[in-house]
């Protein structure tokens, strides 16, 4: 994946999001919506809260402003169903589809040649010129990359707890949970409870 910088879960579950830290900044997106609850629980579903969030993604995102609220929830309603539809076996919304591609190409990007410290580099330039953000529009190439990549794609799971909708990619086959300090932590509490606390026996 192009996304390499880390952010930290400690900081993301201190301002309120319990999931997030994964490789793929665009799973962390993706898991900013919990469709578990009746009706879905939105945690940017504000305008400070969209803002927070895209504030703690800024150290691995390019530079530039951070996209509306509307805009960020549309791709972010379409790279979830994305991730659904893969671990559904079905094909993700035609809609979906159009979504992610209209945010990755409202501002492409090219690799540019430059000198620095006497040396030559490459960098990324997003092209904003004609409008687009840039922001975006690497959230949904990283949805891109994860989806088609074959590797990353078998790797994509759902959380083990029944009540937890949040996606991870299980770079360790033996993970099974989100987070080890929330449902892994749940996990370790109920077997605790259930070896200490035997149900009755019916004689």
């Amino acid at each position: 994946m192009s996304i390499r910088e880390s952010v930290s879960l400690d900081d993301l579950q201190a301002a309120g999001f319990p999931m997030g830290a994964e490789s793929s900044v665009a799973l962390d997106l993706a898991d900013t919506l919990v469709t578990v609850t009746q009706p879905a629980t939105d945690l940017i579903g504000e305008p400070d809260r969209a803002a927070l969030w895209w504030q703690l993604q800024a150290v691995r995102l390019p530079a530039g402003p951070s996209p509306d609220l509307v805009t960020t929830r549309r791709v972010r309603d379409a790279i979830r169903d994305l991730f659904d539809s893969h671990l559904e076996h079905r094909q993700p919304r035609p809609t979906s589809i159009e979504d992610i591609n209209a945010a990755t190409s409202a501002a492409p990007r090219s690799t540019r040649l430059n000198f620095q410290s006497d040396r030559l580099i490459a960098f990324t330039r997003w092209h904003t010129e004609y409008g687009g953000n840039a922001v975006l529009a690497a959230v949904a190439e990283d949805a891109i990359q994860v989806a088609t990549d074959p590797q990353a794609a078998r790797a994509l799971r759902r959380c083990a707890n029944p009540n937890c909708s949040m996606l991870f990619l299980a770079t360790n086959k033996r993970r099974v949970w989100c987070t080890a300090n929330i449902c892994g932590n749940r996990a370790r509490v109920a077997r605790h409870y259930e070896r200490t606390h035997p149900a009755p026996s019916d004689s």
